[in-house]
């Protein structure tokens, strides 16, 4: 059997504990959720050991007692920030992932930090794993075999995280400045793209593809993805065993 990493092993509740000594004053849950807190507010980048010690009042050194470095502190945020799936209910596989979907993307931009930290750290945690089982479940009894399965929810997370990279970038300022943004950009492109290199990308803007941007920056365009990657995962679902 493979040994835990350390940091996995505090996740799980794994890792050996010893009667001996006084009671320690804090656990890893008070410390993530301080972290947690500071992320929240601060964004990434103000997570540091010492703004985590200050935090929970202690000096930074009596942190690395549940934690062994920044990097696995980050690891635990990623997991712990994440809420319980949904519950799937009665509803079908596609409206489930659907569903499934939509709330990862939600996740991300209501915690804009994560998008760093998903981008580094696979899920090792309780909480992420769930997420992952109720997807990979919901596909259960469509004939997909289990790569099939696993790669189709690797590919809806995938999406909901670039999805969410893309409208937080867009996001500053409001709906409008992202309107805005995305019509300079489609002017931007209508001048700089030679129609004989480009012939159809340069044909869409010239056409005004970006100048009504509404549907691009707001919810339509998500939902045109998800749609086109379930409609795959339907094919896929009907097409006959080789």
């Amino acid at each position: 059997m493979a040994e835990l990493p350390p940091v996995v092993a505090r996740m799980w509740d794994r890792e050996p504990t010893t009667r001996r000594g006084p009671r320690p004053r804090l656990d890893l849950a008070t410390i993530t959720m301080a972290a947690i807190e500071i992320a929240d507010a601060e964004g990434l980048a103000a997570v540091s050991m010492g703004n985590v010690a200050a935090q929970v009042g202690v000096a930074p050194m009596a942190l690395y007692r549940y934690v062994g470095s920044k990097d696995e502190l980050l690891t635990v945020m990623a997991d712990s920030a994440v809420p319980p799936p949904p519950e799937r209910g009665n509803l079908s596989w596609r409206a489930y992932l659907a569903t499934w979907t939509r709330l990862t993307r939600d996740l991300l931009l209501s915690r804009p930090w994560l998008l760093d930290l998903r981008q580094s750290t696979p899920p090792m945690g309780p909480r992420r794993l769930l997420w992952l089982d109720r997807a990979l479940d919901a596909l259960s009894g469509t004939g997909l075999d289990d790569g099939q399965k696993f790669n189709a929810a690797t590919v809806l997370t995938g999406y909901a995280l670039t999805d969410a990279t893309l409208t937080h970038s867009l996001s500053a300022g409001g709906k409008a400045a992202r309107a805005k943004g995305a019509t300079e950009y489609g002017e931007i492109l209508t001048e700089v793209l030679d129609p004989v290199t480009y012939p159809a990308l340069s044909a869409m803007m010239r056409s005004g593809l970006l100048r009504d941007s509404t549907g691009w920056t707001e919810d339509t365009d998500f939902q045109f993805g998800l749609d086109l990657l379930l409609d795959g995962i339907e094919a896929l679902i009907a097409r006959p065993a080789r």
